[in-house]
This record gives C-alpha cells, structure tokens and sequence, in this order.
C-alpha cells in the first residue's frame, strides 16, 4: 500500500504544503510546532524528574 517516500516525493509534498499555506504563514506554524515539540520535551522530562524525586534513597546514599 504505502511505500518509503523517497526524495522526489517529499519535495512534491513540500511545495505543495509551501503553497497552501504560503512562505510567511509556513514560518509561523513551524514556530509554533518547535514551541509545541519543545513544551512536550520539557514536560517529559520534568515528569521523569518527577518520578526519579520520588523514590526513596536507601539510607546508605547507595543506589542500585
């Protein structure tokens, strides 16, 4: 059914999306897409931070 995209497809597919949404709005959703990817990234890794506080140390300072 689908295939790997190879490089005449994605560029086909670039200047498709350059066209629907145009080359100063196309810079505005990438924007907000980095933030986006960016804020999700912050969170994971302040819920993995979260995680590893909660734990209890062993009274030796010793992890395992």
């Amino acid at each position: 059914m689908f295939t790997r995209l190879g490089p005449v497809e994605l560029i086909i597919i670039l200047v498709i999306i350059l066209l629907l949404f145009g080359p100063s709005r196309l810079s505005k959703v990438a924007g907000e897409i980095g933030k986006g990817i960016k804020s999700f990234r912050d969170n994971l890794n302040k819920d993995e931070k979260d995680k590893n506080d909660d734990q209890p140390q062993s009274p030796t300072g010793d992890s395992k």
